[in-house]
């Protein structure tokens, strides 16, 4: 069991990331072609689809990663 709660937390840390690394690509003008940009937007979309659909952006602002990541902690923390 210690291994499973070992292998969630890692998932849940590299999903963590990879919302951070969206969030940061987006500041900058990137080729929507760039492999990077493709696989993180493969890999975040499923968490931050659903939560864009119940969240409202705030102006220009989406909201979305920084709840997802929340979220994200709270299962990690649950895990534990």
């Amino acid at each position: 069991m210690n291994f499973i709660a070992a292998f969630i937390r890692f998932l849940i840390d590299v999903l963590t990331i990879a919302i951070f690394a969206r969030v940061i690509i987006s500041w900058f003008p990137v080729n929507p072609g760039n492999r990077l940009v493709d696989v993180l937007y493969q890999v975040t979309e499923p968490i931050l689809a659903p939560l864009r659909r119940i969240i409202p952006r705030v102006g220009m602002i989406d909201l979305t990663p920084m709840i997802a990541i929340i979220l994200l902690r709270i299962v990690a923390a649950l895990v534990r």
